[in-house]
């Protein structure tokens, strides 16, 4: 991938009140690039599995530094987890990669997004298309039971420049088929519709390719077994870089899906929140 992914854009908000600290439980570093952490939930915050909040630190001049982070944890969850990129020059991710646990971070309690079950019509298989960590807001979402209910069949499609940026998508998945409360709430027939497509762009790996090179071909579908995409089976969530975005889109849309939204449910959405 040469575009930058979603989340590696230092989106900067300076806001003039203070949001809620929250103490940081758990740090995971999986690459020289990327990390994950777990930091504690206000009791206030209700938000749907999909969305994103605004997440920093105190900058230098004593005031917040606040981005757009997908929320990685479900909505169930009592903690939440978030997945990050690590930009040694940016202003906010230079520092936040090096929090340890019993840090604080502030948090701003407003969830919003269009990666919900909500702007998406009724359907049959929902596919997750995402880049690098455009993953995170799938993470909460293959978490969520009403994703089970509301499908016979559930893809996450991951891609990545190199195997090891790939292995917290993996973990992920290897976690909710073996874990076993998440087979009790989810219901182990239910984790049989969980299908995971890794592919790397750069180093080899069993699934090389771009992914929109794989859906153009049709290799992906045959991979599956697929052979009815389309708007009357198919429902789609995109997070990704602003070219993999528009490319998804085009190929969707070839297929006859329509663009959705909270307030107007259809085919497929996009997050747009982190591409700028």
């Amino acid at each position: 991938m040469t575009e930058l992914d979603p989340v590696t854009q230092d989106q900067i908000t300076k806001v003039p009140t203070l949001p809620d600290a929250q103490t940081v439980t758990q740090v995971q570093h999986w690459t020289d690039r990327l990390f994950s952490f777990r930091v504690t939930r206000p009791q206030s915050l209700r938000f749907r599995s999909g969305e994103f909040v605004m997440i920093g630190l105190m900058g230098d001049n004593g005031r917040p530094l606040l981005r757009a982070y997908s929320i990685a944890s479900p909505a169930w969850d009592k903690e939440l987890e978030f997945y990050s990129i690590k930009v040694q020059d940016g202003p906010l991710t230079s520092k936040l990669q090096h929090i340890q646990v019993g840090d604080e971070i502030i948090l701003r309690p407003k969830p919003v997004g269009t990666l919900v079950h909500d702007a998406l019509l009724p359907g049959k298989r929902l596919w997750f298309f995402a880049t690098g960590t455009g993953i995170a807001p799938f993470a909460s979402l293959i978490r969520e039971p009403q994703t089970y209910e509301d499908y016979d069949q559930i893809i996450l499609t991951h891609t990545c420049r190199e195997v090891a940026e790939l292995e917290y998508g993996r973990r992920l998945v290897d976690h909710v088929k073996s874990d076993e409360m998440l087979g009790e709430l989810l219901g182990p027939e239910n984790l049989a519709k969980l299908h995971y497509y890794p592919t790397t762009t750069r180093e080899e790996s069993p699934k090389m390719g771009r992914i929109t090179d794989l859906l153009n071909s049709g290799e992906l579908f045959t991979d599956l077994g697929i052979t009815d995409f389309g708007p009357e089976t198919d429902r789609a969530m995109v997070c990704g870089s602003m070219g993999l975005n528009t490319d998804i889109k085009d190929i969707l849309e070839r297929h006859g899906l329509r663009e959705g939204a909270n307030s107007d449910p259809r085919e497929y959405v996009v997050e747009k929140a982190f591409v700028g």
